[in-house]
């Protein structure tokens, strides 16, 4: 970070802008964020159709005793295909919250965090979630040892234990690898695929995808701006995708 009690040259303000972007991607970083992403689905397995799924993002570190966490709560609004008209239902899908234990792993540039998860049944329409209540658990992991190349993973698993008797049963794990190459000026490469196995009827996804960002810091304010297309490799089932956009805006709000 910048040290304001002395002169600013440089070379210190770039070490600071630099920082900035090597956090920027950092699910578990200890500030307040806003994040708006959205993915485009140009084509769904078993369909000829498209399908967007746009999501609202916020965390918030929060101290427990003498314990820290990082909470953070997700709402989409969907635009799915369905079977049943050949239409389209658009609306607020399911709220997904998880609460992020941050462990101490004795290196700063490493975070890590594991903790519950809950999915809320809040779709407007049946067709634009799942209808169930889920719970699990969460982990996240985010190395940025170096200002050049950051990685880490999010891993998470739920299942459902009430909700609509006649929707499909929820048990799904999903494993999200990312890595992210700083090029400089705050620009940067980047893939975060999700992949996802359906442990109820073993349906998965697989993509896979290279983008690109762009990281503007503004006083206490970290902006980063990004696309990323993606496009499967492997899948099983319909409803999935066969090629996205995931494109979005992340907004950090510094201490």
């Amino acid at each position: 970070m910048l040290m304001a009690i002395l002169p600013l040259c440089a070379a210190t303000v770039a070490k600071g802008d630099a920082g900035a972007s090597a956090q920027a991607n950092n699910p578990l970083a200890n500030m307040k964020a806003l994040n708006f992403q959205n993915y485009y689905i140009g084509e769904v397995t078993g369909t000829d159709a498209s399908a967007d799924q746009f999501w609202v993002r916020y965390a918030q570190p929060v101290s427990i005793g003498k314990t820290d966490w990082l909470m953070r709560a997700s709402l989409p609004i969907n635009h799915f295909p369905t079977s049943a008209t050949g239409g389209y239902e658009t609306g607020l899908g399911d709220l997904n919250i998880f609460a992020a234990y941050l462990i101490d792993l004795g290196n700063p540039a490493i975070s890590f965090g594991i903790g519950p998860q809950l999915t809320v049944p809040t779709a407007i329409k049946d067709a634009l979630g799942s209808e169930k209540w889920s719970a699990g658990i969460a982990n996240v992991l985010f190395n940025a040892s170096s200002l050049r190349f950051q990685y880490g993973y999010l891993l998470t698993w739920q299942a459902s234990f009430g909700g609509e008797g006649s929707a499909e049963d929820v048990n799904i794990a999903a494993f999200q690898p990312f890595a992210f190459y700083q090029l400089g000026g705050g620009t940067y490469l980047r893939a975060a695929p999700i992949w996802s196995y359906n442990l109820e009827n073993d349906n998965y996804s697989m993509p896979i995808g290279v983008g690109v960002g762009q990281v503007i810091k503004k006083d206490k304010v970290v902006l980063n701006i990004f696309v990323e297309p993606q496009v499967s490799i492997l899948d099983e089932g319909n409803g999935l995708p066969e090629w996205q956009v995931y494109m979005g805006l992340n907004i950090q709000f510094l201490n």
